[in-house]
């Protein structure tokens, strides 16, 4: 081989070697730009769709490589003309370009990670390695700017069931109608708009399977659907006391042949030889049919029930949707009543579309009558809160579809009772001082006003009214007390002389009557002597003891008295203000650093008090002795505990006595302890308020703010005094005294 020869492949080889560096340097900045670019999406985009976009990336610079490559060679057999030295000093200059140039665009990528760390692209996040620490901080704000709209395909976060309970508390909020900060209707006046879908009528009677019928003297006997379906009514009371009482069964049987066909009428005469015993036993077991029922039919049923009450239990008042109370009519079957009713037993009739009164803004906007049928009239009376009204067969009283409690209507109702009640408080004093100076007036009806206003002032006695024995139960008030209900006791000493007007301990009068209810009323109380007097002198002879002891004296004569002193009092607000009165006064001994037991203890004793002042008493439960034994052996169960902890900790401490184990025990004890407390107090509760009914006085005499205020002066939750249904009840009161910084004072 010759000498030039073997230089000329020497330049040739340095060149190429020159040109593969520099083609690899190319090659380098085209893979980063390429990089950079397959991995500048979001950082939210799926990571398996990035890998992708790389494989393919990487294929499609495979594919660039061997093209670049092929017209290199084509160009370096091109310039194999050029000398060596020119094209080295070309290769060189080329390099030095390109190398800026990637530094520029690398300087730029710096410039952009430093203005918004959000756009920065994936592969820099790489190839940077930052810091753990400054990695951690992208990706907290990665999951912060996570405002973009979701992809298809990603997972919505799952909503936790605090964060929904708190959404639908917010939403409930929301939704409460604030009446008590918007002004009045004017007097009398007590809506603009009224719309509802009116009553539902309960379905029509489908007569009995075959195989359950009625027996007569031991004989199978087919009824008509119209006695079959009374006949069912006195069925379904057998278990009962009702069926052994004569009125009861005397009632039934006349109305029952009102029903019967002219055939039923010549077999049927004596109820006694009726057996209704299959078609109780055919009852008993739908009824345990239905609670034994399946989930799935629970829920079904649970479903249509909230369809229909969603349909029928709400309406709307001037633009306000508001809960309806008693939205289906009451279904046929027989009355029952309370104590010796004279109509027990008697037939509820079935009420059709044509017995009923619609209440609405117009006629046009009256809800339409079940098919076939027509409303008894459509009237437009803002003057009054209900929306549909008939009259009952038993009394022949009107009854009507009203609001619920917690409606603004009953709620407004509330209230003014309230403020009436303790506005009294301000002409208490004169009233009193003025039908004390009348007890011994010589007019006959001013001294039994004043004799009739002492009792309910002092007993918190309802005023009472008129009744016919025959219509209703013999209950009675006030003002229609007989002669029978009440009595004197003791006597007054010829040789002593008495304040008339100061009570004393000589002499006491005694009540025994039937209140509302037909609860019996038995108390014997001190009076001062003109009230012992003239309770005496209204019994005189020839009065006999179904004679009326206060024979010259009305509730509305009473009531047009006590407006003289303020306009809309009447005698059932003393009821109420000294059922207020008194709660307040027995709060005050709530112990102000007891735990919680021990000033709700307080709360339901003060709560007692006021009971027992408005006679609202009930029976003994059935249960009570069962859940007093249920009580002891929890408490001797707990005191087992404590023993059995005492006598751990004693040796503990021997053993260790700065071991974990000693700490541990301790708070075991202490927990043990605080459970036997509670026990303790809820045993007392129980026994104190066997024969007490809380629940009345609370919801119907008690003024909610005193409540409220007592929870938020001793730091007590509210949902310990009132459940929810009495919360949207008295929701009024409740905002009235927690947005407030003043006390509140009845």
């Amino acid at each position: 081989m010759s000498a030039g020869g073997g230089e000329a492949e020497t330049a040739e080889s340095s060149k190429r070697s020159l040109e593969e560096d520099s083609s690899a340097k190319k090659e380098e900045a085209k893979k980063a730009k390429q990089e950079s670019e397959d991995f500048s999406s979001d950082d939210d985009e799926p990571i398996s769709k990035s890998i992708k976009v790389k494989k393919e990336a990487t294929k499609s610079d495979a594919k660039k490589r061997k093209l670049s490559e092929t017209k290199e060679e084509d160009s370096d057999s091109s310039d194999d003309d050029v000398p060596l030295g020119q094209r080295m000093k070309e290769a060189k200059a080329k390099s030095a370009k390109k190398k800026a140039k990637v530094e520029k665009k690398e300087e730029e990528d710096d410039d952009d990670d430093e203005s918004d760390s959000d756009d920065e692209p994936l592969s820099k996040k790489i190839t940077k390695k930052a810091p753990a620490k400054k990695k951690k901080a992208v990706k907290k704000e990665t999951k912060k700017s996570a405002k973009k709209p979701a992809k298809k395909g990603a997972k919505k976060p799952t909503e936790t069931k605090e964060s929904k309970k708190a959404k639908k508390k917010k939403e409930e909020e929301e939704a409460i109608h604030k009446w008590w900060l918007e002004e009045p209707l004017p007097e009398g006046q007590k809506w603009r708009s009224l719309e509802h879908k009116g009553p539902l009528f309960p379905p029509e009677y489908t007569p009995l399977p075959k195989g359950v019928y009625m027996l007569y003297d031991g004989e199978q006997y087919d009824l008509e659907p119209a006695a079959e379906e009374v006949a069912m009514f006195y069925a379904g009371m057998l278990k009962r006391e009702y069926v052994e009482k004569e009125k009861f069964n005397e009632n039934f049987m006349k109305d029952w042949r009102e029903l019967m066909s002219s055939q039923e009428k010549k077999d049927i005469k004596d109820l006694k030889l009726c057996d209704f015993s299959k078609i109780g036993a055919y009852l008993d077991a739908q009824s345990e049919k239905r609670k034994n029922a399946t989930k799935e039919e629970k829920e079904v049923r649970k479903a249509t029930e909230a369809k229909i009450k969603e349909e029928y239990g709400w309406c709307m008042i001037d633009g306000h949707k508001q809960r309806i109370s008693n939205f289906r009519v009451e279904p046929p079957g027989l009355f029952q009543g309370r104590g010796a009713h004279p109509k027990m037993g008697k037939l509820k009739k079935r009420l059709r579309p044509e017995d009923v009164t619609i209440n609405c803004t117009s006629l046009d906007k009256a809800p339409p009558a079940p098919e076939g049928h027509k409303w008894a009239k459509v009237i437009s009376d803002n003057t009054v809160s209900w929306l549909a009204s008939w009259t009952e067969n038993i009394a022949n009283s009107n009854k009507y579809v009203q609001l619920a409690a917690e409606s603004h209507l009953k709620g407004r109702k509330d209230m003014e009772k309230y403020e009436i009640a303790r506005n009294l408080k301000t002409c208490i004093g004169k009233i009193r001082a003025d039908y004390t100076e009348q007890l011994a007036s010589k007019q006959m009806l001013d001294r039994q006003k004043a004799t009739a206003l002492y009792f309910i002032d002092k007993l918190a006695l309802r005023a009472g009214g008129e009744k016919d024995p025959e219509e209703q139960a013999d209950t009675v008030g006030c003002c229609n007390l007989r002669c029978e209900h009440v009595f004197n006791e003791g006597e007054l000493s010829k040789d002593k002389k008495y304040d008339s007007n100061k009570e004393c301990d000589e002499v006491k009068v005694r009540f025994d009557f039937l209140g509302k209810d037909s609860i019996r009323y038995q108390n014997e109380v001190k009076v001062t002597p003109q009230v012992w007097k003239n309770v005496r002198l209204f019994k005189k002879a020839p009065k006999e003891g179904s004679d009326a002891l206060f024979d010259r004296l009305t509730v509305t004569a009473l009531n047009a008295y006590l407006k003289e002193f303020m306009k809309d009092l009447t005698a059932k607000t003393f009821r109420t203000y000294n059922a207020s009165i008194t709660l307040q006064e027995q709060l005050k001994a709530t112990p102000v650093d007891g735990t919680q037991e021990e000033k709700m203890l307080a709360y339901n004793r003060a709560n007692r008090e006021v009971a027992v002042l408005c006679n609202h008493q009930r029976a003994v439960p059935k249960s009570f002795e069962d859940q007093m034994g249920k009580l002891d052996e929890q408490m001797k169960d707990i005191d087992d505990q404590i023993k059995a902890t005492k006598k751990e900790l004693k040796a503990e401490k021997k053993a260790q006595p700065k071991g974990k184990k000693v700490e541990q025990l301790k708070k075991k004890l202490q927990t043990l302890e605080t459970r036997k407390f509670k026990k303790e107090i809820k045993k007392t509760e129980k026994d104190e308020n066997k024969s007490v009914a809380l629940g009345t006085s609370k919801l119907n005499y008690l003024d909610p703010r005193i409540s409220v205020a007592w929870c938020k002066k001793h730091d007590v939750d509210i949902n310990k005094v009132y459940n929810r249904s009495q919360r949207d009840k008295f929701r009024w009161a409740i905002d009235m005294i927690m947005n407030t910084d003043e006390e509140f004072v009845f």
